[in-house]
């Protein structure tokens, strides 16, 4: 292999650690070694030496360990003369890079160094009340809501919340890019190809001071969790954030340990689909970084000359490719930038689904966060001014012109700049396999295919949808006839197999609004009956959904009538249409089979599936208890139920949660314990309707054992939880459970309890 890489390699290595030894002892000097370090928002401690190593930092002193093993990983220089047949040494420089980078990082938040800051720059946050409330969120970083830091490392909650979108395949893998490309306009088609691609896009590093990231900032480009930009920061070492989301994957939803050092990087090479793109000159430290992801089986290609390497081994194809960016062929820089992309993709070997819309603005999933705020906005549809609604139907072949999109009233030209209009989405569809219980699984991507168009955000569904356009899409000659464009595009594209002809009804007339909303409303309860009156006991069969094997390989779900998937995304009705779809895809019939408990939830057909599809190392599964043989969960799970045993009940924490529970521990470590594809009783991860299911845990008591609960759930759930109050026979119980505003402690949620009267306390031992 070449000497020039493993050189430079290995001389980074020998001045990364030589430096966070430097800065430990200062640090160590100053704070003392019992000084707590960690990095916020993650139960992960600092998750590469964890996963690697199996140490849980906590303290300053505790680096002394992992940088004398990372001194052991480092090699001398290799002469001008010696020949290096293998890729050992420069991998292990890797490794102690990323150690050292680890540490550094780590320290640098002790010494109030990290998030770093940069002036005029904002962050598109994970998660807002309205398009006008602000920048902010979880893309903010680490408490400063998101005005002018950068994001400094993931937090948990959102890399469960990414899970269901890596496993799923609308996120096929992400993009690690260090440094700063030709030109701002080079910068922007990169990361919009990336974006097209539904890649998630992960900013870190400069070249002689100047980043990428100040160059889409120049440039007007939103970036924060929403629209999968990630800015870690301004210096190479920030790129250790993206090695440790990659470990922390594993860690998740691989139901792997800390310390399985092996196993996690060959779930990396296996089923994380990343990659390096080096943008500019390349130093020393860049070099060492590098190595380290190609331990993971992450390859490195970058944008200007340097040698290659170019068997595969570590990864699955070339580990190093070089393309200068001035010998790409195209006509010009930005064909070339699209190639560069495309080189990416395929020596990682990154499977991508792209469907062509035609709408004069760019288009992917990537823009589905993408917020148009008040001053930007052209136009908008619903929300406090106006009505909007969604509604799709099955109807006879002979009434769909396939393709014909009509707008029927005024287009949005005649409305004042900012101004709000009625809008109604009327979606026909016809198919031979087409069936009326697809309807509402249909209609619910409405939401999904809109938002992918760059400047036009879509929020809620039904009768509560809203949706504005920016000035900048209708600048380009985005029209209201190109909703309907997309919706028949993208219906084809993934629904080819049940939907034969589309066509799409956009209704701005009044009369004719008002007409189609009640019409609409009417088909709304009629769903919301149906589904209400599917029991478990009215069905032959349920489904499997192994959508998140790839990332947990042991784990199962198992979706009934009364028991939605656990990332809240699956429900009965969806897996079958899911089947009908693709009959060999990840939701499949299960025939119930013998009854063995009705009370538990034992049948012999999905014990035998059960241990099917975990590879064995599931055997039984009880549909209604949290105490015997639990389902399984990956990662994706919107709430985690667990056992508080001295309240006789259990507490529900919801991941958007990060608050300390009466159980000792946050979401993000109580999720170690119920994802993975692990069996636990007593802990348990759920879809958070499930909590309104006559089956949730019915075994052990069902819905009165419920003790505490995140109150985000009792705000967002209010009439849920109301209704099932009443059916309990309790209509005060909601006003019986704790949550974190109450207490955070057992002592605290006994002291409620009692002063409430909780029925738990009188209920039958739950072990």
């Amino acid at each position: 292999m070449s000497r020039y890489i493993a050189s430079r390699a290995i001389r980074g290595a020998h001045l990364l650690v030589n430096e966070a030894e430097e800065l430990l002892r200062r640090t160590m000097a100053q704070y003392g070694p019992d000084a707590p370090v960690a990095f916020p928002n993650t139960a992960y401690y600092l998750p590469v030496i964890n996963g690697m190593l199996g140490i849980q930092v906590e303290r300053i002193g505790q680096l002394e360990a992992v940088l004398q093993h990372a001194r052991k990983l480092l090699h001398p220089m290799p002469s001008d003369t010696r020949w290096m047949p293998y890729l050992g040494e420069t991998l292990d420089s890797g490794m102690a890079t990323l150690f050292a980078a680890e540490a550094i990082e780590a320290l640098r938040f002790v010494r109030g160094e990290e998030p770093q800051r940069l002036p005029g720059f904002h962050m598109a946050g994970g998660s807002f009340t309205s398009p006008d409330a602000g920048l902010g969120g979880n893309g903010a970083g680490p408490g400063k809501g998101g005005n002018g830091y950068l994001n400094g490392p993931i937090d948990d909650v959102q890399l469960r919340s990414w899970g269901i979108q890596l496993v799923d395949g609308r996120m096929p893998g992400f993009a690690a890019i260090v440094g700063c490309a030709k030109s701002n306009e080079v910068a922007v088609k990169i990361v919009r190809e990336l974006q097209r691609r539904n890649i998630l896009i992960f900013l870190s590093g400069n070249v002689n001071g100047r980043s990428i990231i100040h160059q889409l900032m120049e440039e007007g480009v939103e970036m924060g969790y929403d629209t999968y930009i990630v800015p870690f920061g301004l210096d190479t070492l920030s790129a250790i954030y993206a090695l440790g989301f990659a470990t922390r994957s594993a860690l998740t939803f691989g139901g792997l340990k800390p310390g399985q050092a092996r196993e996690i990087l060959l779930y990396n090479r296996a089923r994380v689909f990343a990659f390096v793109l080096a943008l500019g000159e390349i130093d020393d430290l860049k070099f060492a970084a590098a190595a380290g992801a190609i331990n993971f089986g992450f390859p490195v290609i970058a944008d200007t000359v340097i040698p290659q390497i170019l068997p595969t081994g570590v990864t699955q194809h070339e580990h190093v490719v070089s393309m200068p960016f001035n010998t790409i062929p195209g006509k010009d820089d930005l064909e070339r930038a699209e190639r560069l992309v495309q080189r990416c993709i395929e020596t990682r070997g990154v499977k991508i689904k792209i469907t062509e819309v035609p709408v004069p603005v760019p288009y992917g999933s990537a823009f589905e966060g993408e917020v148009v705020r008040k001053k930007d906005m052209r136009v908008e549809f619903g929300g406090k001014h106006s009505r909007a609604f969604e509604y799709l139907r099955m109807v006879p072949s002979e009434q769909v012109e396939d393709g014909r999109v009509e707008v029927i009233g005024p287009d949005f030209s005649q409305v004042e700049e900012g101004g709000a209009m009625d809008l109604g989405i009327l979606v026909e569809v016809a198919g031979r396999k087409m069936q009326k219980d697809f309807e509402p699984v249909l209609e619910r991507q409405i939401h999904y295919f809109i938002n992918g168009a760059s400047g036009v955000q879509h929020i809620g569904q039904r009768d509560i949808a809203w949706i504005r356009i920016s000035k900048g899409a209708a600048d380009k000659g985005f029209k209201l006839e190109h909703l309907g464009k997309i919706l028949h595009a993208r219906f084809h594209g993934e629904f080819g197999a049940i939907v034969d002809k589309v066509q799409v009804k956009i209704i701005t007339d009044p009369a004719l609004h008002a007409q189609w909303l009640e019409v609409a409303r009417a088909a709304y309860s009629e769903r919301n009956e149906r589904m209400g009156s599917l029991t478990d006991e009215s069905v032959d069969e349920f489904y499997t959904c192994t959508l998140c094997q790839s990332f947990a390989p042991t784990h199962v779900c198992i979706v009934s009538p009364q028991r939605l998937g656990l990332c809240g995304a699956y429900n009965w009705l969806d897996c079958k249409a899911s089947y009908e779809i693709n009959p060999t895809g990840p939701n499949q019939p299960v025939r119930k089979g013998d009854t063995i408990d009705p009370i538990k939830g034992y049948w012999t057909g999905l014990n035998a599936v059960a241990q099917r599809n975990s590879q064995g190392t599931v055997r039984e599964v009880a549909m209604y208890s949290i105490m015997e043989n639990p389902m399984t969960a990956c990662g994706c799970f919107e709430c985690i139920v667990m056992l508080i045993p001295e309240a006789n009940g259990v507490m529900v924490v919801s991941r958007e949660d990060p608050s300390m529970t009466p159980a000792g521990m946050t979401f993000s470590t109580l999720a170690g314990m119920a994802g993975g594809g692990l069996q636990t009783p007593g802990v348990m991860g759920v879809g958070k309707y499930y909590l309104t299911s006559p089956k949730f845990i019915s075994a052990d008591g069902g819905f009165k054992r419920v003790v505490w609960m995140s109150s985000v759930l009792k705000k967002t759930m209010a009439e849920e939880l109301k209704a099932v109050a009443q059916r309990e026979g309790d209509p005060d119980l909601i006003e019986k459970i704790a949550d974190e505003t109450i207490c955070t402690d057992v002592e605290g949620l006994m002291a409620w309890l009692e002063e409430k009267g909780h029925p738990a306390l009188t209920m039958d031992p739950i072990f």
